[in-house]
């Protein structure tokens, strides 16, 4: 799941990141607890659950300011997670050793401790599950959540994050049958659907459609991605690359309809969703239907704080400050100065969530005082359960502007260069050694002026890399 936005253009939207009921996620449901507070006053407050509250949270307790002194309200049941876990591993079938909580709690994507339940226990945190802020007072400083508790905070982090873009109602947008992903209440009720279905089709050609389709795959079921682009992640992959994408995917039996509109969802006799109706009238049977079609940045009641009407999201500095004074906001709902490419941006991606979150906290607890410095990045992996004749695994960094060199035949690398005005700006590549992932963000933040003849001759991956990496000792040694 993973997208930036930027006030210059939309084109840099990237718009990229789940077993049955009785698996043990459920089991770590849990109801609204709420630690001896003697009165309604909360120190810190964060409002959210996802990996920028989990991340924000460790770096409260790094600081030793959590212990009786730390909220946390968010809507969902559990403790924060990885949330990329929800369209890759988590939906993979029962024999494919699906991930399940509490093996993807938040801080475990990174490295870091596992914080489950009991370790925000430990550490004196609140926290206030299934129970979501819907009001704000800005100059009493006080939220109120949904079951009526009154909470008067004195620094507010706001981590709310992003909700799933839908279809409307009056075209089959809530049909029985029709899912969207952003917790594991939506994948867990997918996986139910995936148990019984036959006929699965997915709408959108971004992140969440082409890791929910590579999932699909594993379940061996009759799979369809529709979307209205002329290739598979428009806002990233080059024409070339995605059909090297496009290609593997039909390899595995998913069948693609490029630049296709959708009138309408339709329903069968039972109600439930039965096909997908396109612009042009022709029908395609599905019992199963997965909407991908990008998310929206949950500001909800936070409207007041300050909104970017450009890219969306609540405006902030490059400390995360909104411009109400002792109110941040962090991680997707963010609008941040991106310094690197002096614009203002919304990052919709784990690894600027994790990243916001602590540069946010540390600059709220300590005399930190630099900007947020943060270098785009992106990836995916598909197709990684196991009997999977080949898992996929490709990496990101930088600006995609400029033109393009591609190197490679994807057998199985394959790496993309952004170069404007001879400067390097970005790079993916597909397949690397762990070596080869640790240049790129080397080369995507010095933009090293290159010779893109000599790239063009390179006659595989690695002698492409090298160019690269000459250019930049080139860069160090001026």
């Amino acid at each position: 799941m993973a997208a930036i936005s930027n006030s210059l253009s939309l084109k840099h939207s990237f718009s990229l990141s789940r077993a049955s009921p009785s698996s043990s996620s459920i089991k770590f449901k849990f109801r609204r607890c709420y630690a001896a507070f003697a009165n309604e006053n909360r120190e810190y407050v964060i409002v959210g659950g996802g990996n920028a509250a989990g991340y924000a949270a460790r770096t409260f307790v790094e600081h030793g300011m959590a212990d009786g002194r730390l909220c946390i309200v968010t809507k969902e049941p559990y403790a924060p997670y990885e949330r990329p876990a929800l369209t890759k591993a988590y939906l993979f079938p029962p024999d494919k050793k699906p991930a399940r909580l509490p093996g993807f709690h938040t801080c475990v994507g990174s490295g870091g401790e596992r914080q489950t339940p009991g370790w925000y226990k430990e550490n004196g945190i609140e926290m206030l599950y299934e129970d979501p802020v819907k009001d704000i007072d800005i100059e009493k400083h006080t939220l109120t959540t949904s079951s009526g508790k009154l909470l008067k905070y004195g620094s507010l982090v706001i981590a709310t994050g992003c909700t799933a873009s839908r279809f409307p109602e009056k075209i089959g947008g809530n049909l029985p049958g029709v899912h969207y992903i952003r917790d594991v209440g939506d994948a867990d009720a997918l996986i139910l659907s995936l148990e019984k279905a036959k006929k699965v089709v997915v709408v959108g050609g971004g992140y969440i459609g082409m890791e929910v389709a590579a999932a699909a795959v594993g379940w061996k079921l009759d799979t369809t991605i529709i979307f209205p682009e002329d290739h598979l992640l428009q806002r990233l992959f080059t024409p070339s690359l995605a059909r090297r994408y496009e290609e593997l995917y039909q390899k595995n039996g998913v069948k693609i309809l490029k630049g296709a509109s959708i009138k309408n969802l339709e329903a069968g006799s039972n109600g439930h969703v039965a096909a997908v109706k396109l612009g042009d009238g022709s029908l395609v049977e599905a019992d199963t239907v997965i909407i991908g079609i990008g998310a929206k940045p949950a500001v909800t009641p936070f409207e007041r704080v300050g909104l970017n009407t450009e890219v969306g999201g609540i405006q902030v500095d490059g400390q995360f400050r909104t411009s109400t004074p002792g109110i941040f906001a962090v991680g997707d709902v963010a609008a941040f100065p991106l310094k690197i490419y002096n614009r203002i941006s919304r990052v919709e991606h784990v690894d600027h969530a994790r990243r916001s979150a602590q540069h946010c906290v540390k600059a709220l607890l300590s005399a930190q005082t630099h900007t947020y410095d943060y270098l785009p990045y992106f990836y995916s992996r598909i197709f990684e359960y196991e009997g999977s004749p080949r898992k996929v695994w490709w990496q990101f960094f930088g600006d995609n502007v400029g033109e393009t060199v591609e190197i490679g035949n994807f057998d199985p690398k394959i790496s993309t260069f952004w170069i404007e005005s001879g400067k390097l700006k970005g790079v993916l590549l597909e397949s690397g050694s762990p070596e080869e992932f640790q240049l790129l963000p080397k080369l995507a933040r010095s933009q090293p002026l290159i010779d893109k003849a000599k790239l063009q001759n390179a006659t595989s991956v690695e002698e492409a890399l090298e160019i690269a990496r000459e250019s930049l000792q080139g860069e160090a040694a001026v």
